[in-house]
């Protein structure tokens, strides 16, 4: 039997047996045209993951007939970078072709790593390209980035899905030994969220499954089949937002433990670590905010380090802000505060500013009574005068509601000292 999975065995290796991407490799395209003069640039494939970033890749190496090396970011580094560099270099000394450096989730390099390709992409002696899933202007440096060219790939569709399953069961070495009868695909094509890759495997593990020289797949026979195949995580498909739903609950649940074991599901699925710690931004401030002001310094610090080491040692970082926001205390004052006074708004947005508060850069402005009555804050006792600072319509709403933390409580105490009982 053959062990190597069946997306691989039907990878393509020429243009003509490329499913996809139609918009940027027709006829008459400028990549095509390049790809076919064997003058192609330094480039971005952007785009989401299984629609054929990689294989793009190779089949340029492979058409133009230029050495092939590739990297992934997530397990590689400057060392690696330099190693395939100075190879190059040695190679070239017995011809004039430069090599294609193909890198594998790109935006997970920091900055110095990317810089480390800067010299060898401006000589000529790597033509670069790099595949993304996230938007290359913000996760690719920019002297980099004017140095490529960018190419967005899209999802592929339901009949190029189709395609790819004839054509595997036609095909595949081992697929066409048996007599596979394709009866639906609708369920296929959705566990496979349009990932190729996933497509293809899904499709194998359904036909070893069945067993069998005659296999009729359905879309009953394949819910039932990949739901006890599902795999830990899929960092790109449903499974994605439930794990990321179960570790925010946890943390906001005050859980440390559990929420590092959704933590560890998604490193060892491969989640993207900035994603994870945007995730821990939002929720120092959505679930923590004013009970523990720390947590918000603690999470924009987690993020700025992790977006500069990435895998796998920021894997440290986000476990210790992670236990660190579990185990804070916890309130959504300020949360609620603007979600009531966004509410509001929608209701009485057109409501006068009060002429006190208004800015009088004119005389006629300060004319019409423009900034009149304004009492400056700071010459009253303790930097405070009583005044309205909101429309008369709306004057006493409170949008502030303390919950039970003490910095909240001291918040709430505070605006009942200065204003007594407006609020």
């Amino acid at each position: 039997m053959n062990h190597i999975p069946l997306a691989e065995r039907m990878r393509p290796k020429s243009l003509k047996d490329y499913i996809g991407q139609t918009h940027i490799l027709g006829e008459n395209s400028g990549l095509r045209r390049a790809i076919e003069s064997g003058n192609v640039p330094s480039m971005i494939f952007w785009g989401p993951p299984g629609i054929g970033k990689t294989t793009l890749a190779q089949i340029i190496a492979n058409t133009v007939d230029r050495p092939f090396h590739s990297l992934s970011a997530i397990n590689s580094g400057v060392k690696d970078i330099r190693e395939i560099i100075q190879k190059v270099k040695n190679q070239g000394l017995f011809g004039n072709q430069n090599a294609i450096l193909f890198i594998d989730e790109i935006h997970r390099f920091s900055k110095s790593q990317q810089d480390s390709l800067l010299g060898a992409v401006e000589q000529g002696t790597l033509t670069l390209i790099g595949a993304t899933t996230e938007n290359p202007s913000f996760e690719v440096i920019s002297a980099l980035l004017s140095r490529s060219q960018v190419y967005t790939l899209q999802h592929h569709t339901k009949a190029e899905l189709e395609q790819l399953l004839n054509r595997a069961i036609l095909e595949d070495v081992e697929l066409s030994k048996k007599t596979i009868e394709l009866k639906e695909t609708e369920a296929l094509i959705k566990v496979s969220g349009g990932d190729a890759r996933k497509l293809l495997n899904a499709l194998e593990i359904v036909v070893q499954q069945v067993g069998g020289k005659t296999v009729a797949i359905t879309n009953e026979v394949v819910m039932q089949i990949i739901q006890e195949n599902l795999p830990i995580y899929d960092k790109n498909g449903e499974q994605h937002y439930d794990v990321i739903s179960a570790f925010i609950k946890s943390i906001r649940g005050s859980d440390p433990n559990a929420a590092i074991y959704w933590l560890a599901r998604m490193i060892e699925g491969g989640e993207d670590p900035k994603f994870i710690a945007r995730r821990l931004l939002i929720l120092s401030s959505e679930d923590i905010g004013l009970a523990n002001p720390n947590a918000l310094i603690m999470a924009n610090n987690c993020f700025n380090a992790v977006s500069i080491i990435g895998f796998p040692e920021s894997r440290l970082i986000l476990s210790q802000c992670v236990i660190y926001l579990a185990t804070s205390p916890k309130g959504n004052a300020a949360y609620m505060a603007i979600n009531m006074a966004q509410e509001l708004v929608k209701e009485t947005g057109g409501l006068s500013i009060p002429l006190s508060l208004r800015n009088a850069p004119t005389k006629l402005m300060k004319e019409m009574g423009y900034g009149k009555g304004y009492k400056y804050s700071h010459n009253g006792e303790n930097n405070f005068e009583v005044q309205e600072f909101m429309p008369k319509e709306i004057s006493g709403t409170s949008f502030y509601k303390a919950g039970s933390s003490a910095r909240e409580q001291a918040i709430e105490t505070t605006v009942k000292n200065l204003w007594g009982d407006k609020y």
